[in-house]
């Protein structure tokens, strides 16, 4: 391309700069299924929790100090007000450890479907905390996808929806997610106008703290010299790409699109999981299962096309 051409090129705005961050951030969480599942029977959720960001913290530093303007470095090394870091932090680490616990007691698909009622009940709580309002099209958006969810979640069993058999798993990440959603708005509401790296640097080290503290019990009682290698290839993953890596799109996206827009990305979880544990040869899952996460699939798609936010 020229110097010419380049000059004209089109910047991409903010708005899309988010979108394009929650779309690959989506594909990250999804893969934290994923393996998770096959890491969780081998180690104490609080430990691999833990562990995940002592990898991810020193790792989210180097690139702050190495990206942050010498100027702006007081700011990194010395933020105002501490406190909001261990609240962020501490929501976050509820999250990835009732995640792992379920993950021992249901399927990744099932976990990734109820992650997908993040969206609405971020949507709910950015209101009361933001006074963020989500118009008619988002809020229908977001409840075709939750029923979609919900379809997944009791494996298309009319049944089991009509009595309410939810599976304890299922529960138990429930709660994770109301404390991811509470966490999304409180992104934006105690944002202070530091760069995105800095507040994703000092949230890592909040819930860094959080958990080590929770999972020391469990950091000492593991037998390190002795898990299995997908437990290490996992801790690997999650403490890189899905801890500092979507720590910074997470936070990157919340602050250039509202937070129910920016979570609906989360509705892609359930069938880019059903689509990994396909291909990984542990079989697909039956055509009304695969229809509710499409049905979550055109809930996304309706939010993105709507102007509304």
């Amino acid at each position: 391309m020229s110097v010419e051409a380049q000059k004209t090129a089109p910047a991409i705005s903010p708005k899309l700069q988010g979108h394009l961050a929650m779309g690959l951030f989506a594909f990250l969480i999804s893969f934290s299924f994923f393996i998770g599942k096959r890491a969780a029977p081998h180690i104490d959720p609080a430990a691999l929790t833990a562990v995940r960001y002592m990898v991810a913290i020193p790792i989210l530093a180097v690139i702050a100090y190495a990206i942050t303007p010498r100027a702006d470095r007081q700011t990194l090394i010395r933020p105002k007000a501490v406190w909001r870091f261990p609240i962020l932090g501490g929501l976050m680490g509820i999250y990835f450890i009732l995640m792992f616990v379920a993950l021992r007691l249901t399927s990744s698909v099932s976990t990734g479907a109820v992650l997908t009622l993040m969206p609405l009940m971020t949507a709910i709580l950015s209101f009361f905390i933001l006074r963020q309002k989500a118009g008619v099209t988002v809020l229908g958006s977001l409840t075709l996808a939750a029923l979609g969810a919900i379809w997944v979640i009791f494996r298309g069993d009319i049944n089991a929806i009509l009595s309410f058999a939810v599976g304890k798993g299922e529960f138990i990440f429930f709660l994770g997610v109301i404390a991811h959603a509470l966490h999304n708005p409180l992104v934006r509401k105690f944002n202070r106008g530091e760069p995105t790296i800095v507040f994703a640097l000092w949230s890592a080290i909040g819930a860094g703290l959080c958990l080590t503290i929770y999972g020391a019990p469990a950091l000492l009682a593991t037998d390190w010299g002795h898990l299995p290698p997908v437990v290490w290839l996992c801790i690997f993953y999650l403490g890189t790409v899905a801890t500092a890596g979507s720590y910074f799109l997470l936070q990157f996206g919340l602050l250039r699109i509202p937070a129910a827009k920016a979570n609906a990305y989360m509705l892609l979880t359930p069938s880019y999981v059903i689509v990994m544990e396909g291909l990984a040869g542990s079989g697909w899952v039956s055509l009304p299962v695969m229809a509710g996460a499409l049905v979550t699939v055109l809930g996304l798609a309706i939010l993105i096309a709507s102007s509304e936010v």
